[in-house]
């Protein structure tokens, strides 16, 4: 293999050059954005300061948030409150339904916080807030990135009754670091959960941060696990310190390195392979709708 460099987060105080985003612009944009603020509505684009939301929104591509913003767990990459979550929402499903027809969102991307606290892990609300897009946009794809319910498999169970286009769960972060990043998850779980979504024969997708402080041999060795597990699209993306408080970043991954993370993963055979410095999960899914 080719070794190629990435740079020390400790040698430069500000993002490199590679990071900079051009502002959102186009008609299809500024539709969505006038249709977002005149309806009040929310999706993660905006309240997370996507760096991509121009570019996806042009494409006719959202991604909303459902069980609340308040998380059970707490990661250490994550800028999502940790906490005891409200009570759930049972009209939830029909108020996004009516966001994404309000929207004429054309591919649309749910996720959710971890509602460890729920006996169904959230998956009723999952399934029904699929059910209602449905029904008001039947023309939608739907993508579900998803969480690992805990290894309690009759809840994911009922998210992959409903057959959404593409089912996504984020691996996040190599073996290593896994205790470090992700502190109530485990790598091994998350493998297991996207080899029985995979077992379905959905289309069955996962992202790993890097800069986190792993080594080349083990984002490979992820990236061989993935697709052991029966991954058909994997994104690759740098990641970015919310808060002082968070994981630091310790790597700036250079483009050329995304670049050859993005060979060797069509060379292993990955479906798809979504690798830069700004890659994020819903990235440009809308096009990975292929035939499996």
């Amino acid at each position: 293999m080719i070794e190629l460099p990435v740079v020390s987060a400790n040698q430069t105080q500000r993002k490199p050059d590679w990071l900079r985003v051009k502002l959102p612009v186009g008609k299809e944009y500024a539709h969505v954005r006038g249709l977002v603020d005149t309806h009040k509505l929310h999706t993660i684009c905006e309240s997370g300061n996507c760096p991509n939301m121009g570019e996806c929104w042009g494409a006719g591509t959202a991604t909303f948030m459902i069980l609340g913003n308040i998380c059970t767990r707490s990661c250490s990459f994550c800028a999502v409150a940790t906490g005891r979550p409200l009570a759930v929402d049972m009209d939830e499903p029909n108020r996004v339904a009516n966001s994404v027809k309000l929207m004429q969102v054309k591919h649309c991307v749910i996720t959710s916080v971890d509602r460890d606290d729920l006996k169904d892990g959230g998956s009723t609300i999952w399934a029904e807030t699929i059910n209602a897009i449905r029904r008001e946009s039947p023309q939608t794809t739907l993508e579900t990135l998803i969480p690992d319910f805990r290894g309690v498999w009759d809840n994911l169970d009922r998210v992959l009754a409903v057959r959404p286009e593409v089912v996504s769960h984020n691996l996040e972060t190599v073996r290593r670091l896994t205790k470090e990043v992700r502190i109530q998850a485990k790598y091994d779980r998350s493998l297991e959960c996207l080899s029985r979504i995979s077992a379905t024969g959905l289309r069955t997708k996962s992202g790993i941060m890097l800069g986190l402080g792993e080594y080349e041999e083990d984002v490979i060795q992820a990236m061989e696990d993935l697709l052991a597990a029966g991954v058909h699209i994997l994104t690759l993306g740098q990641y970015l310190q919310p808060t002082k408080s968070h994981h630091p970043v310790v790597d700036w991954i250079t483009p050329e390195k995304f670049t050859f993370y993005k060979q060797i993963g069509l060379e292993m055979g990955f479906k798809y392979v979504e690798s830069g410095p700004l890659v994020r999960s819903s990235y440009h899914a809308e096009k990975h709708l292929f035939d499996l």
